[in-house]
């Protein structure tokens, strides 16, 4: 841990789609092979296949600052989309696919992706979900899965405001985040549950591993978790974000949020446990309203409008942001959220002329133009 705010990074997942038709496109190899003629990366940032072949993952380097995790992310998105274009694809950042599924059979999986086809069966064989993954650093473990307890009374408004999946393969599901409810299909998904210590944590992994219900210990469907490869606290409930500033909106938050964990952890005062079930109606709350209406306070046990939820976390981490020097940047983007609305509400006035004409917008949306300003349709 460095001195100053905890490190950051951010992992974007994106679709593949065609152009012209709106069918998910498995393409991944090809743009793959063909990224690294497309501009060079900032050092640090990977990219890499995902679950389907419809889909690609975009990795930050460890970052300090909003601006290098900005230059970072947007790099990675325009090197991707020139990527994907020279294969007659088009690189989406929605959660969910707007138009329907690949024509044809899909490609059948390999590896560890194989394997969880096999396990998971139909829950995932149509899953072309795509999240915002945000890493904090943290000193160890047991302090992560400390932080973690902390956390998940904010998780479901982390989901709200980054909202962009109300598609499902061509319909409107009437959801702000469609994704999280695919999601919930899994073992073991949603806010994680109140643990003791690393040693604890890996215990409950592992007996999920024994049930059957994951396909091995660096799987988990939480959508906060002590990472198993960092260092780090990785966030896992965000929808992949429409645009450059929803993804270091995200970051920024996560952050802060870790960081006031720190500072409370550090004057002993511990996380109180959440009741499981309002937990899991937090998080279908913020699924289907988003910040259009009301949502659970898990710690309160009651609804508040989704705003006054907003308002309270920006409370809860205004000293972090403050010490950050982040406080007035964030301010502005939130700001941006309530005037434009969430991705979610941009994608359903793109779609009012139809599916194709969305996928043009969003292919538009996911670019960064000049300085990082994104184009919104």
């Amino acid at each position: 841990m460095p001195d100053g705010p905890p490190t950051m990074g951010v992992e974007e997942e994106f679709l593949l789609v065609n152009p012209r038709t709106g069918h998910a496109s498995p393409c991944a190899e090809p743009v793959l092979a063909r990224h690294r003629h497309h501009g060079p990366l900032p050092e640090g940032v990977k990219i890499h296949r995902e679950l389907r072949l419809t889909q690609l993952e975009a990795a930050s380097g460890v970052c300090t600052t909003a601006d290098e995790l900005r230059h970072q992310l947007t790099a990675a998105r325009r090197v991707l989309a020139g990527a994907a274009a020279a294969e007659d694809c088009a690189l989406l950042a929605t959660g969910t696919p707007v138009g329907p599924g690949p024509a044809g059979p899909p490609p059948a999986s390999t590896g560890r992706y194989a394997e969880i086809d096999a396990v998971y069966g139909a829950v995932v064989a149509d899953y072309e979900a795509c999240g915002c993954h945000v890493h904090v650093g943290v000193p160890d473990p047991d302090t992560a899965v400390a932080v973690v307890n902390h956390l998940g009374r904010w998780l479901p408004t982390l989901l709200a405001l980054s909202a962009n999946a109300p598609f499902d393969q061509g319909r409107d599901t009437g959801y702000h985040s469609w994704r999280m409810v695919l999601q919930s299909r899994f073992p073991g998904s949603g806010v994680p549950p109140h643990l003791r210590g690393h040693a604890e944590y890996r215990r409950a992994v592992e007996t999920l591993v024994d049930c059957g219900a994951l396909v091995d210990a660096d799987q988990s469907f939480w959508l906060a978790r002590p990472s198993g490869r960092f260092p780090t606290v990785e966030f896992r409930v965000a929808d992949t974000a429409l645009t450059v500033d929803h993804a270091v909106l995200q970051a920024l938050l996560s952050r802060a949020l870790v960081r006031r964990a720190l500072a409370d952890l550090a004057e002993g005062r511990e996380a109180a446990p959440l009741s499981p079930q309002v937990a899991a109606a937090a998080v279908w709350t913020a699924a289907r309203h988003g910040l259009g209406g009301e949502l659970v306070d898990a710690a309160e046990e009651t609804r508040r409008p989704a705003w006054t939820l907003v308002e309270a976390l920006l409370a809860h981490v205004r000293t972090p942001l403050e010490e950050s020097g982040d406080l007035a940047e964030v301010e502005e983007l939130v700001g941006a959220l309530h005037t434009g609305g969430t991705g979610s509400v941009q994608q359903r006035a793109a779609a009012v002329d139809g599916t194709a004409a969305a996928v043009r917008w969003l292919t538009a949306a996911t670019v960064p133009v000049e300085h990082g300003t994104l184009l919104t349709g």
